[in-house]
């Protein structure tokens, strides 16, 4: 009896839980693509602008070097979605990187 309501309890829980996921949506905006040349090469990334603010930007493809140049652009993402700007100074270490990833968002929202 008490597995059966444990399995019950459980059961229940996880629907919920679906439910939830099914109601959300893709978020509201427009995707922009932008190309920079960093260190290492070009970097692009794709720019999500809901209402005339920078909601989320995804580094689709970078060779920059994993132990400064990602936590370059990591740090520069949440400067730039902060500010709803790309004029922001570059990273210190990471001069070219952050040129390159910030010359990139510039080309998206300019396609905005």
């Amino acid at each position: 009896m008490k597995n059966l309501l444990v399995f019950t309890l459980v059961l229940i829980i996880l629907l919920c839980g679906c439910a939830a996921l099914s109601r959300q949506q893709a978020p509201a905006g427009k995707v922009f693509e932008g190309t920079g040349q960093g260190y290492r090469g070009l970097i692009a990334v794709q720019v999500c602008v809901d209402d005339g603010t920078i909601t989320e930007i995804v580094v689709v493809d970078s060779d920059e070097d994993r132990n400064v140049g990602v936590p370059a652009m990591e740090e520069l993402i949440e400067l730039v979605i902060l500010y709803n700007s790309a004029d922001i100074d570059a990273v210190s270490g990471a001069t070219e990187t952050s040129r390159g990833f910030l010359e990139a968002v510039r080309s998206a929202i300019l396609r905005e």
